[in-house]
């Protein structure tokens, strides 16, 4: 499987596959931060501490990622003055090893040159080393801090030609 067998398409967070994604990536934060299972409202917590309701126009954008017709995975860029910030890198186990994770790449690359901006940031844990690989395999290179997010322990970079 290849890129090419995805498609991605801009959704609202609020609209019901996109809230079902979004809860299925927090609750794998949730449970890989802690590493033991998620506790009865662990998942509300975590998304109410920090919302997804920026990544739709005009501060954001969240893209959906499609396999076979079925939603598979997502991902969200924030926009900042000339850059973006890329967050909710997710695609679900079952699709995971068959090229989402560098179709959700291309299309929020490809979304944010579209929207003007010339790189794209993004903070990450220690722990997601799956993530961190992924990262670098597509060009994003580690920098120092740009935030001082509360989880954040590796901070990545893209250039955008």
């Amino acid at each position: 499987m290849s890129e090419t067998d995805w498609t991605t398409v801009p959704t609202r967070p609020d609209r019901p596959e996109a809230t079902i994604l979004l809860e299925e990536y927090f609750e794998e934060m949730v449970r890989r931060y802690h590493a033991r299972p998620v506790r009865p409202g662990e998942v509300a917590a975590a998304m109410a501490d920090d919302p997804s309701d920026d990544l739709a126009a005009p501060t954001g954008v969240l893209l959906l990622a499609y396999r076979d017709a079925r939603p598979a995975g997502c991902a969200g860029l924030r926009w900042r003055p000339g850059w973006a910030e890329l967050t909710r890198v997710y695609v679900r186990p079952a699709h995971r090893g068959h090229g989402g994770g560098a179709a959700l790449l291309a299309a929020v690359a490809q979304r944010a040159r579209a929207a003007g901006a010339d790189r794209i940031r993004l903070d990450t844990r220690g722990d997601l080393v799956g993530a961190r690989a992924l990262y670098a395999r597509h060009g994003y290179r580690e920098i120092p801090a740009y935030n001082d997010g509360a989880y954040a322990q590796h901070w990545f970079e893209k250039v955008l030609s």
